[in-house]
């Protein structure tokens, strides 16, 4: 549904992620072995994954203004266990985040993209669609950040059509 260019760095798995449910037409990407496999998730990892999807939308729907979709777990409770540590290279002083442990797990790698995107400043860039019926993650390049829709044809052209007719 987005028609917009992809988000940067990490932010894209979180956006791969919150994307694997259509909410309109109802399908399920982590529902199939290769949605899971693009995410690098086993049938055993989906239901901790779509709880994960569902508390990522709500905090985008929140960096977008609006409230969220249903009642979710807290985000920074799914995060907590996943630590991350500081690595130093030795050969230039770089330093970055990486996963404690098996980098594989999905919330360590969402709280790894989550830190450097905050680190980077694009966190709140990360959005969720307003329409009801979408909520389609999207990354907000407007100049203002004030994006409101995946797609200005689609959703965003829905809601003005609506607005013009209950007038």
């Amino acid at each position: 549904m987005n028609d917009r260019a992809p988000a940067p760095g990490g932010l894209l798995l979180i956006q791969s992620l919150v994307n694997t449910l259509d909410i309109e037409s109802g399908v399920d990407s982590l529902d199939t072995a290769e949605g899971r496999a693009a995410l690098d998730l086993t049938e055993a990892g989906v239901p901790s994954a779509r709880e994960l999807r569902e508390s990522l939308r709500a905090a985008l729907l929140a960096h977008a203004g609006h409230l969220p979709h249903r009642t979710v777990r807290p985000l920074d409770e799914l995060l907590a266990s996943a630590p991350l540590v500081v690595t130093v290279s030795p050969a230039d002083g770089s330093a970055a985040l990486r996963p404690a442990g098996d980098p594989a797990p999905l919330a360590s790698r969402v709280a790894q993209a989550v830190a450097e995107a905050v680190t980077a400043g694009t966190w709140l860039r990360l959005k969720a669609c307003e329409a009801p019926d979408c909520h389609w993650a999207y990354y907000d390049r407007s100049p203002a950040g004030r994006g409101r829709w995946c797609s200005m044809a689609v959703c965003g052209a829905r809601a003005k059509m609506r607005r013009y007719r209950a007038k």
